[in-house]
């Protein structure tokens, strides 16, 4: 992985991009609003690589995409969280993203029956190296010692109540550095009871690694606003190659970068805005993620714990008449414990 705060999908599909245009907000955080790109803007922006239908690796890609779109109903993380401050939970995916990830490549090696349905990639196995890029490699050992690298997944988690309310990746790669079939994917992750439990993951986004380095350099050019003069050129490591070893450089630098926002791809709008929004509605324990962050961020702005749970208490009585009187007791018994891990 480029930095710890760090197939091609069928054109009918939704990719984000085209929907949320300008005005409408990707982030929960409380960061200045980054400026969606215009429907003009984004016919005229990079388009996803075309894939040879001939290659073997487009299916594999294909099989690859479908394998991660599973990975909800088969992520199996058997490690129970508990006793940790809620003022420290903006910290958990410090604490747990690596095993998260793990246990990603875990789940995809256990899903071969869907990215290699006729066994045409029998040898090959995916493995996770987080100072590569991409940071796991679908690879088959070679006989003479030499790697033979299929295709690559840039991978990264997202803990759904970060305080940003949008993942924290930083994807600087190079385009250079990206082969056509290569992927990024962030997989979003909770734990069972909300800041306990075991962690669930949720649907995550997955996308071409070529065409998301594009689009980045293409937002930070042609679609932010900037002061007049802002110089707004991009260098990119000569020789960057897809695959490089660990001490090749691969990592694009833009001339200017007063805000260190270069390679934060949820400020990339409209990229990710679609997959940002349908994660926080996702529910847990019958409330919508984007109301847990609201939560959670409340405490750490130093307002009084017990205001915020009885607000959080009120919503839930008002909003959520689909939850039943037992559950919503079990969720109000939640807030009162939450509260009290609170200074």
């Amino acid at each position: 992985m480029l930095d710890d705060e760090t197939t091609e999908r069928n054109e009918s599909e939704s990719s984000g991009v085209g929907e949320g245009l300008r005005g409408e907000a990707a982030s929960g955080g409380d960061e200045p609003e980054a400026l969606g790109a215009t429907p003009e803007e984004v016919d005229a922006a990079p388009q996803r690589p075309t894939l040879d239908n001939d290659d073997k690796r487009t299916a594999l890609q294909a099989g690859v995409k479908a394998a991660l779109q599973a990975l909800p109903g088969e992520f199996q993380f058997r490690h129970t969280v508990s006793g940790i401050a809620a003022t420290d939970l903006f910290n958990l995916n410090t604490f747990l993203g690596a095993g998260i990830e793990m246990e990603v490549v875990r789940t995809l090696n256990a899903l071969r029956h869907i990215w290699d349905p006729q066994s045409i990639w029998a040898s090959y196995r995916f493995e996770r190296s987080s100072q590569a890029f991409p940071d796991v490699r679908l690879i088959s050992a070679g006989v003479y010692g030499a790697d033979e690298i299929a295709l690559g997944v840039e991978l990264k988690g997202w803990w759904m109540l970060a305080k940003e309310g949008v993942p924290s990746l930083r994807y600087q790669v190079s385009p250079n550095a990206c082969a056509p079939h290569d992927l990024v994917c962030v997989v979003p992750w909770h734990l069972s009871n909300a800041v306990s439990g075991e962690a669930i993951a949720a649907e995550p986004w997955v996308e071409s690694a070529l065409y998301a380095a594009e689009w980045r350099d293409y937002w930070w050019q042609h679609v932010r606003e900037v002061a007049e003069n802002t110089n707004t050129s991009i260098s990119y490591p000569s020789g960057a190659a897809p695959y490089p070893s660990k001490a090749d450089r691969v990592t694009a630098v833009p001339a200017y970068d007063g805000g260190d926002n270069y390679g934060r791809l949820p400020r990339c709008r409209p990229l990710m805005d679609q997959f940002v929004s349908s994660t926080m509605a996702v529910p847990i324990l019958g409330i919508e993620a984007r109301a847990w962050v609201k939560f959670l961020r409340l405490h750490t702005d130093s307002v009084d714990p017990n205001l915020v749970a009885e607000r959080l208490q009120r919503q839930l009585r008002s909003r959520d008449r689909k939850v039943s009187s037992d559950r919503a007791e079990g969720i109000l018994h939640q807030l009162d414990e939450i509260s009290r891990m609170l200074p």
